[in-house]
C-alpha cells in the first residue's frame, strides 16, 4: 500500500477551516480520484487534558493507494485545482510525506 500524509502545522498566524475541508474539499478530492483511493482519514489536532501537550498539528490528512502509480494516474489530472483549492480553507503550508505501509493492524 502506498500512503499520501499532507500535515498541516500548527502556528500562532494558522488559519484552518474544518467546515469547508470536510464538506466540500474532501467530497471534490474524493470525486475527483475516485476509486483510486483506498481510504481516507482525517484527523483534527486535539490538546487534551495532558499539561503542557499542545498539538502539533491542526490536521493530518491520510489517503491510501493501491501503489504509487495509483496515486499519481488518480491525483495528477486534478492537481492544478485541487491544489488551487487549498486557499480556500487555510493559509497553513501544508508538510506532505509519501510512505509505504509496512504494517496495518487493526
Amino acid at each position: 500500500m502506498f500512503k499520501l500524509t499532507i500535515m498541516y502545522p500548527k502556528s500562532a498566524d494558522g488559519v484552518f477551516d474544518f467546515d469547508y475541508y470536510i464538506d466540500k474539499h474532501m467530497p471534490l478530492s474524493l470525486e475527483r480520484q475516485g476509486s483510486a483511493v483506498k481510504s481516507v482519514l482525517v484527523e483534527k489536532g486535539y490538546d487534551g487534558e495532558t499539561p503542557g501537550v499542545e498539538f502539533a498539528y491542526v490536521a493530518i490528512c491520510h489517503f491510501t493507494y493501491d501503489s504509487q502509480q495509483a496515486f499519481t494516474d488518480a491525483f495528477l489530472p486534478h492537481a492544478e485545482e485541487l491544489q488551487s483549492d487549498i486557499a480556500n480553507y487555510t493559509n497553513i503550508v501544508p508538510i506532505i510525506q509519501f510512505s509505504t505501509i509496512e504494517l496495518d493492524q487493526k
